[in-house]
């Protein structure tokens, strides 16, 4: 049992069978199984982690491929993934190392650390690529170490985790980018193999702790209605009207073939958001507009054209109209 660890957030039951209560699925794992995420096997009646320290894919990252626009713009940051997920998304981008068996090697997290140091432009780590939550236990432990060395954690996430963990992942977490799949419970259901309701527990739980962003990938046919992303919208306002959200066009992948998504319907749902949003932003689409406009005057804030270019912008602040932007970390 080299390089796995005894897994956090789980209960034993009888007849050598666990309960994990990482995410809401509470998987029950009978002995020599494993749960839907692939990683967490019952061996003997404990439950272990299999990935721990397992890399599948290592890069360093500008910021805005996370996507981050609002949080340290221009930077990079080391983007680590392992494998394993505990979604089942027909249209998975990345199925090859979240539903096979990807090869990996061990990394030791002061490896990253030092990974890190090497980069002058690089703020820290980003847990990204697979769903990161499945790998709890070494980002756990990795995190901690980062947040103490003065590095920033970042987190691209489903959003599908039990709130006990979530809250202690968060302590040392800066931010986060969270996907929405989608603003129904039947997409979930169908396509996800998981609920919008518990998606929405952690966005409003980490939007009040760390940056966060919305990711939702519009698939035609099934959650490109006005309706529905008006709804999202509506929603996130709630929350925060300046959190920013990437609508991003979907292209077949995995078991899905629907058609590529007409990048004038992301148009037209980019406008619909706006009416409720600060920052609405396409992704994933050759050409979009990228720009960061103030909400309150309509200025050119940054311009985003093979790097970053500060128009009307003075830390976190339009010069044109005073507005507050949220804008943290940016390099006037």
């Amino acid at each position: 049992m080299e390089n796995i660890k005894e897994a956090m957030y789980y209960r034993k039951l009888e007849n050598q069978v666990v309960q994990c209560e990482l995410c809401p699925h509470g998987c029950r794992v009978k002995e020599g199984s494993k749960g839907i995420c692939r990683v967490r096997k019952n061996i003997e009646g404990k439950l272990y982690a299999e990935n721990y320290g397992r890399v599948s894919a290592i890069a360093m990252d500008p910021m805005e491929k996370k996507p981050l626009y609002h949080y340290y713009p221009g930077k990079y940051v080391l983007s680590i993934g392992t494998i394993g997920c505990n979604f089942t998304c027909s249209f998975c981008q990345n199925y090859h190392i979240a539903h096979q068996d990807a090869e990996t090697r061990f990394v030791e997290p002061r490896y990253l650390l030092n990974l890190c140091r090497s980069e002058e432009e690089c703020i820290g780590l980003a847990y990204t690529y697979n769903e990161p939550n499945v790998w709890f236990e070494y980002i756990l432990e990795t995190s901690a170490m980062i947040k103490q060395e003065g590095l920033k954690n970042i987190i691209v996430s489903n959003g599908y985790i039990s709130q006990e963990p979530l809250l202690e992942l968060l302590q040392y977490t800066d931010a986060m980018n969270i996907d929405v799949k989608a603003f129904n419970e039947k997409y979930y259901k169908e396509i996800c193999g998981g609920t919008l309701q518990d998606v929405q527990k952690t966005v409003e739980t980490a939007a009040d702790k760390v940056h966060i962003e919305i990711t939702t990938l519009i698939v035609p046919g099934y959650n490109d209605s006005l309706e529905e992303i008006k709804g999202l919208a509506h929603w996130l306002s709630g929350i925060n009207p300046s959190i920013p959200l990437h609508l991003t066009r979907y292209y077949p992948q995995y078991k899905m073939s629907a058609p590529s998504t007409p990048l004038e319907t992301i148009k037209r749902l980019k406008e619909a958001a706006s009416e409720h949003l600060d920052y609405v932003y396409i992704g994933n689409a050759a050409g979009a507009d990228s720009n960061t406009i103030c909400p309150g005057c309509g200025a050119l804030l940054l311009r985003r054209m093979g790097g970053i270019i500060v128009e009307h912008l003075d830390e976190d602040q339009c010069t044109k109209c005073g507005r507050q932007i949220n804008i943290i970390g940016l390099d006037a």
